[in-house]
């Protein structure tokens, strides 16, 4: 956890998230961003960006910048947002047609209905 200069919300934690393509980060931040924090004590950014080290300008992570009031506050708005990000993670898992294209499990029943 980053500390951050600004003396009305003291306590910062910036999160990364790297999808697989632009697209998936993309249904990622807009899903996300739909909810907004419910505390003036918490501050929220979401944006996508590119893997600072890759020569591709895709924009597949997902950036998140949290700043808040007290440890407690931050606390608490980043564990109900990394229940909704496991929440959209899942949802892509299942029903988005790419993500399904290159799961193990599908990999698998494929192999086993050939056999």
């Amino acid at each position: 956890m980053a500390t951050s200069t600004d003396a009305t919300f003291p306590c910062a934690l910036t999160i990364d998230v790297p999808f697989p393509d632009a697209r998936l980060s993309s249904v990622a931040l807009q899903a996300l961003r739909v909810d907004k924090e419910l505390s003036s004590l918490i501050q929220r950014q979401l944006s996508t960006t590119a893997v600072p080290s890759s020569a591709s300008s895709d924009e597949t992570v997902l950036h998140i910048e949290y700043k808040a009031t007290t440890n407690r506050m931050l606390r608490v708005a980043v564990n109900s947002f990394m229940e909704s990000l496991a929440l959209v993670l899942e949802v892509m898992g299942e029903l988005d047609v790419d993500v399904l294209e290159s799961s193990p499990e599908k990999d698998k029943a494929e192999a086993e209905t050939r056999s």
